[in-house]
């Protein structure tokens, strides 16, 4: 499928790996469309995560997308983007 990440949850110092769909940037704020499982085949959650990092910062701060507004408008770009995959 695509690159793997590992992110460490802040709250519980836990780790766990996302596999990258797609990437995209609106508004000058990067987007990454992440999912837990590598199967292109199988159903699976898929998230959208939002840099929210400082400019200068070496690591990338990521943070789910919750907002209503926010999340159709960038789910919208990634169904454009992955026209072969289902984004409900």
């Amino acid at each position: 499928m695509s690159d793997k990440l590992s992110f460490t949850i802040s709250e519980t110092g836990d780790s766990v790996d996302f596999y990258i769909i797609e990437e995209t940037r609106v508004n000058n704020c990067n987007y990454i469309l992440v999912t837990e499982s590598d199967d292109e085949n199988e159903d699976a959650d898929a998230y959208i995560l939002k840099d929210v990092s400082e400019p200068e910062s070496e690591d990338a701060l990521y943070e789910i997308v919750e907002d209503e507004t926010e999340l159709a408008a960038v789910s919208k770009i990634f169904g454009e983007l992955l026209e072969d995959i289902d984004i409900e």
